[in-house]
Formats: structure tokens, C-alpha cells, sequence
């Protein structure tokens, strides 16, 4: 003969439903506008811009062993005359797609000579998509590389070497 008044049956984990703490507030799922990403809560909004987003990818790539410099010959150009009035442009060379809750990127290099292209391009993947998820809280679907140039150590010291072709 069972007794009636013990038996009481254990809820599963998943019918246990802990309470909130105190204070708490659960925030509805981000929305994304025009300017980037929003996060709404019952107390206010974060938006993350498009470009803050660019800024962050540009910032990790440029971390990168192998990394010379980013953006096409005629961005670079421009790069120089930005970095020599101290302006520089941390987005050259980086596009950015943000979504609600993903972002893709797309980054143009110029890679040092002799560093490995392949092993230089998997890790500015590796190191953006993992700067843009920790400071943004956005996944990565993809960080496209284009290298474009290969930079070799004396470049930008040829006129320095030659002799005077006249006296």
C-alpha cells in the first residue's frame, strides 16, 4: 500500500523555471536601423553604428603579424596624407554588412614578403570576427580577405639607394 501523503514527484530541469533576480530585466531581441545596430530595453537603446563596426575590424586587422596595411593603392594614398596631418582613417580598407544580430565583413591587405599570405589571412579572419563578437555582441558570418599587394622590406626606400644618374 502506497503512501498518498509523500507522494510528491520531482520536476525535471526543464519544468523548473527559476525566478528572476531582483531588478532584473529581460530585454527584448535587438532590431537593426539605416545607422546600425539598436538594442532596446525598457530603459533605453544602444545603437552601434555601421562604421563603429568597420572601426573595431580595422583596428584587429591592423593587430595582425604579416599586416603592412590595409586598403587599395589609391586608399593608401590618401592614407598617407591622413596619417601625416594625424587623422588617420581606421576604416580603410573595411566594409562592413550589420544585420539584427550578425555582421559580415570584407577587408582589402597588403601583406609583409616573406610571410605566408594564407597563414596571414586566416588569422586577420580569426582576430576580427573575434574583435567584433566581443565588442559588439554581433555574430560573424564571414570576414572576407582580399590581398591586393604584397609589401617587400625596401620599397619605400628605393629613391634613398640609387645613385645620382648625373652629378
Amino acid at each position: 500500500m502506497a503512501d498518498t501523503k509523500n507522494d510528491t514527484t520531482t520536476p525535471t530541469p526543464a519544468e523548473v523555471t527559476p525566478a528572476a533576480p531582483a531588478g532584473r530585466v529581460d530585454r527584448p531581441a535587438s532590431a537593426t536601423t539605416a545607422a546600425g545596430t539598436t538594442q532596446a530595453t525598457s530603459g533605453g537603446s544602444t545603437t552601434i553604428a555601421d562604421h563603429v563596426v568597420a572601426k573595431v575590424a580595422g583596428i584587429a586587422a591592423r593587430e595582425v603579424r604579416g599586416v603592412y596595411a590595409l586598403g587599395g593603392g589609391g586608399a593608401r594614398a590618401f592614407g598617407a596624407i591622413r596619417d601625416a596631418v594625424n587623422a588617420t582613417d581606421l576604416t580603410q580598407g573595411v566594409r562592413v554588412e550589420v544585420g539584427q544580430t550578425q555582421a559580415a565583413a570584407d577587408l582589402t591587405i597588403v601583406v609583409e614578403y616573406p610571410t605566408p599570405i594564407h597563414a596571414v589571412a586566416a588569422e586577420v579572419r580569426s582576430t576580427v570576427a573575434g574583435a567584433i563578437t566581443r565588442l559588439t555582441g554581433l555574430e560573424v558570418v564571414e570576414v572576407n580577405i582580399e590581398v591586393n599587394d604584397i609589401h617587400v622590406p625596401g620599397d619605400d626606400n628605393d629613391d634613398d639607394d640609387t645613385e645620382a644618374r648625373v652629378a
